[in-house]
């Protein structure tokens, strides 16, 4: 998997419009490209019947190859507003080799001032557009736009989707042969259904015979402007067969009513509820404490912090596109109080962590991060510091209780605080929350947010979550300390100041259980900023400062002993163990057993001291698996994160 983004190069004609160096084509005629697009792709596919005949909470689904300047997404986002209805979904999925930067994309979109109601929305989350799966949500989540950054012979075979329409519109097939290829139609067939509609500009011969053979049926039609003729067709071929691994394919979505029950109102909660509420479900938010992010969620400042593998890890997947999610979301908080992007700077602190900084320098894009010498590093950062290092621009500090307090604001969501959940039990196809002889809430959905607390649920009891305690430390700002810039890591790390406080943090014990703030691990938090920045220890007068009298915060980091978090379906333990057996004997078998789901149960646990970029785009991962949707990462990587992962590797260990 390719890590390294690369933009489109462009150069803009004398009537402002977009011309692509690297395939030397145009994006889209000089004249009549709103109308090409509403001809050929709209028209073509019966798309405005097919938004007016969407029930409430459908979703159509629309795939794409070649965003560009997503003029296809804006015109059928623009005829869903006007034709469907008010409760139904639009999801739309587009693959982009290379991506327009931001300044190109804005000057594309203001081309169309009529679409001024689609492309602002968009080009106000236009941040953070990285290789791989990146989602936006519009419109209260009732669109969802899916980008796959990348080849479209590396990104398609990894989607996870069913497309009810595909728009195919790269550059011309003899400028972009590499694009339309046997390959790529029969991924077009693996991700289609039967009745599938197909629209594109190219009449080649090779191109209609290969999407024959893939089992479209296609047909010329009249063109439009000086197209002579285009095509559309629908596929009429056999259904894909389902994914091989049965312990990994998906549940039937959830039957009787749109309902569920989120125990826990942290990050994983509130993120797994607002996704649910965007879809149409109505969700009861079962709350312990007496407000929401009480617990690890509830630090003053939490830090974007992108620890990546240089090789397209599994885990590096999941924080490329969460942290994109993420990213996007904040655009909508207020910055400077419940937010900044200040970027983040991550210090080289000995040759070993130097030399992983150089490899990562080497396979992301600058946008990305990039390797700063120390004089540089000192410049962005305001203050004095030991070394330079791999700064995030894009990066920054979060105040986690406004993200989580924003989550929670749709109309289909219900917080109930006090209500500490202990038991789970179900009956007539519904799961119920006792606390004790009280019965609390109960829906066909449930899902289990409360980090490692889940395992006091039977079927998450043997899910190896580790709690870590970590402490941090609420520092004074000071006229010299408000010099720093951007948040500083290196074995801990520190925050610009949120009003009038620095955050600094965090320590690690893996032994203590009790939450109350040590006096030895603020003096152990201070010793870390000292070898983040003496000279930023010496601006707050950390010599001074009594460590008795210092302010923190403890709480639980909850983890999982890959460091990917754990989300999705849970299964009944005992049948699993029973339905594969035969693993233990041969791991290369595959027996054909349904997988015994606990419908309707799901987790959403497990995300370290990563949550604000994990949780995320994981409450997006479960609404798609309850809904039946595309989901928001490649394959593999959902299955990366499965709960059934472990009981997996305990059946082919033998254990």
């Amino acid at each position: 998997m390719s890590t390294l983004l690369q933009h489109a190069q462009i150069d803009w004609d004398d009537q402002g419009r977009p011309h692509s160096r690297q395939y030397d084509d145009v994006y889209f005629s000089k004249n009549e490209g709103t109308d090409e697009t509403r001809y050929v792709f709209l028209e073509q596919t019966r798309l405005a019947q097919r938004f007016a005949a969407l029930a409430p909470h459908a979703c159509l689904v629309i795939g794409e190859t070649g965003f560009g300047t997503g003029m296809n997404f804006f015109c059928a986002w623009q005829l869903f507003t006007e034709q469907a209805h008010a409760d139904a979904r639009l999801h739309f999925i587009s693959v982009e080799k290379y991506p327009l930067g931001r300044d190109d994309m804005a000057r594309a979109a203001r081309l169309w001032p009529e679409m001024a109601a689609f492309t602002e929305p968009f080009l106000a989350q236009y941040v953070a557009v990285h290789p791989g799966f990146q989602q936006f949500s519009f419109d209260n989540g009732r669109v969802t736009l899916t980008l796959l950054i990348g080849d479209v012979l590396e990104q398609l075979p990894q989607l996870d989707a069913s497309i009810d329409v595909w728009f195919l519109d790269g550059f011309a097939p003899a400028k972009n042969p590499d694009m339309w290829t046997p390959e790529l139609f029969g991924q077009l067939a693996r991700l289609a259904h039967p009745g599938t509609a197909l629209g594109t500009f190219t009449t080649t011969g090779w191109v209609r015979r290969g999407l024959i053979d893939a089992g479209f049926t296609m047909k010329k039609i009249p063109g439009i402007g000086k197209k002579w003729e285009v095509m559309s067709g629908e596929y009429t071929g056999h259904p894909s067969p389902a994914i091989a691994t049965p312990w990994y394919a998906r549940p039937a979505p959830v039957a009787g009513p749109r309902q569920a029950l989120v125990i826990g109102a942290g990050l994983a909660g509130s993120a797994s509820a607002a996704s649910l509420a965007a879809r149409g479900w109505q969700v009861t938010v079962l709350e312990r404490h007496a407000a929401p992010a009480q617990e690890a969620s509830g630090n003053p400042q939490g830090v974007l912090y992108l620890k990546l593998s240089a090789h397209g890890t599994a885990l590096s997947q999941m924080i490329l596109a969460g942290f994109g999610f993420t990213r996007r979301q904040l655009e909508r908080l207020q910055r400077g109080r419940d937010w900044d992007a200040c970027g983040v700077l991550q210090l080289a602190f000995d040759s070993q962590e130097g030399e992983r900084q150089a490899k990562l320098a080497e396979a992301f894009d600058s946008s990305l991060l990039r390797a700063l010498e120390q004089a540089d590093a000192e410049a962005i950062a305001g203050v004095a510091l030991p070394a330079g290092g791999l700064f995030y621009p894009e990066g920054g500090w979060v105040h986690p209780p406004a993200l989580c307090q924003a989550q929670l604001q749709h109309p289909n969501i219900r917080v109930q605080l006090h209500q500490d959940v202990v038991e789970l039990r179900k009956a007539d196809g519904l799961w119920q929350a006792w606390d004790g002889e009280r019965l609390l809430a109960s829906a066909p959905l449930v899902v289990l947010a409360g980090a490692a607390d889940v395992r006091r649920f039977a079927p998450c009891a043997q899910l190896p979550l580790k709690r870590i305690r970590g402490q941090i430390t609420r520092l004074p700002a000071t006229e010299a300390s408000r010099a720093l810039r951007t948040v500083v890591c290196a074995d801990g790390y520190v925050a610009p100041p949120r009003g009038d406080e620095h955050t600094l943090g965090a320590s690690f014990d893996f032994h203590n259980d009790d939450l109350t703030p040590t006096v030895a691990e603020h003096q152990g938090n201070l010793a870390l900023l000292d070898e983040i920045s003496s000279d930023l220890a010496a601006r707050l007068g950390a010599e001074a400062l009594d460590a008795e009298q210092l302010q923190g915060r403890a709480a639980f980091r909850c983890t999982s002993p890959d460091y990917l978090p754990i989300v999705g379906p849970v299964a009944d333990p005992e049948v699993f163990a029973q339905a594969y057996a035969v693993l233990g004997k041969d791991a290369r078998q595959v027996p054909e057993v349904a997988c015994p789901w606990l419908d309707g149960l799901y987790v959403n646990s497990g995300h370290g001291s990563r949550g604000l970029i994990t949780a995320p785009l994981s409450g997006e991962l479960i609404a798609a698996w309850a809904s039946g949707e595309p989901l928001p990462l490649p394959r593999a990587v959902a299955e990366a994160c499965h709960p059934n992962r472990f009981m997996l590797r305990r059946l082919i260990r033998g254990k």
